[in-house]
């Protein structure tokens, strides 16, 4: 049996492989290019099995570490496949050209759009706060990651809190799906300081963290 599927190949699917591996799981890596997943796959290490969209996600886990986008290709794709399973969304449908809005209409979520397409899955928003570079690494300054986790199923949300505390982050609840909203809002400002020309330093390894 196999721990998480990670579906996607770039660098957020690379960041939570290796932050999986570190949490003692096992890991599919599912891609459109089959070539692409084996790569990672053999980063990840020998234990680590990949293929393509045409193969069935193992994972108790799947990860949509995809775009917006391609995540609702995949979704459709998979349709009732993944039903009982616990589906993570890590998108943050941001308009790049501009960086300063999203690409979802007021009063829903990317997370949101993703439920309605998996009815039968239990869908949890996480990830989308943390940056690839900082999440490979499982820190920032010397402090744990905060994983900001949203789900309207409190067996999943727990599942996933599971797991990100293995993997050596910090997990915080935040609450239903709906939050998802916030999240993305938030990730849309940080985003946005990164592709400013003022905070020259940023360049993608910022981290939220709240501090107790």
């Amino acid at each position: 049996m196999t721990d998480v599927t990670i579906i996607g190949s770039g660098n957020m699917a690379r960041a939570i492989g290796l932050r999986a591996v570190a949490a003692g799981r096992s890991v599919q890596v599912l891609d459109r290019s089959p070539d692409n997943a084996a790569k990672l796959a053999a980063e990840l290490g020998p234990a680590t099995t990949s293929g393509g969209l045409g193969d069935v996600p193992e994972g108790d886990i799947v990860v949509l570490a995809l775009y917006f986008e391609p995540a609702k290709e995949v979704a459709t794709h998979y349709g009732d496949t993944l039903s009982g399973k616990t589906v993570i969304e890590i998108s943050n449908p941001v308009n790049m050209e501009t960086g300063d809005s999203l690409e979802v209409e007021p009063g829903t979520s990317a997370a949101e759009e993703i439920a309605r397409l998996l009815p039968g899955a239990r869908v949890v928003k996480a990830f989308n706060t943390t940056f690839a570079g900082t999440l490979a690494e499982g820190s920032a300054k010397g402090m744990a990651l905060d994983v900001f986790i949203a789900s309207d199923s409190e067996a999943a949300s727990n599942e996933v809190a599971a797991f990100v505390a293995a993997a050596g982050l910090r997990p915080l609840q935040v609450g239903a799906l709906r939050h998802a909203r916030e999240l993305e809002g938030m990730q849309l400002l940080v985003i946005g300081l990164q592709l400013n020309p003022a905070y020259e330093s940023f360049n993608w390894g910022t981290a939220l963290k709240i501090i107790d």
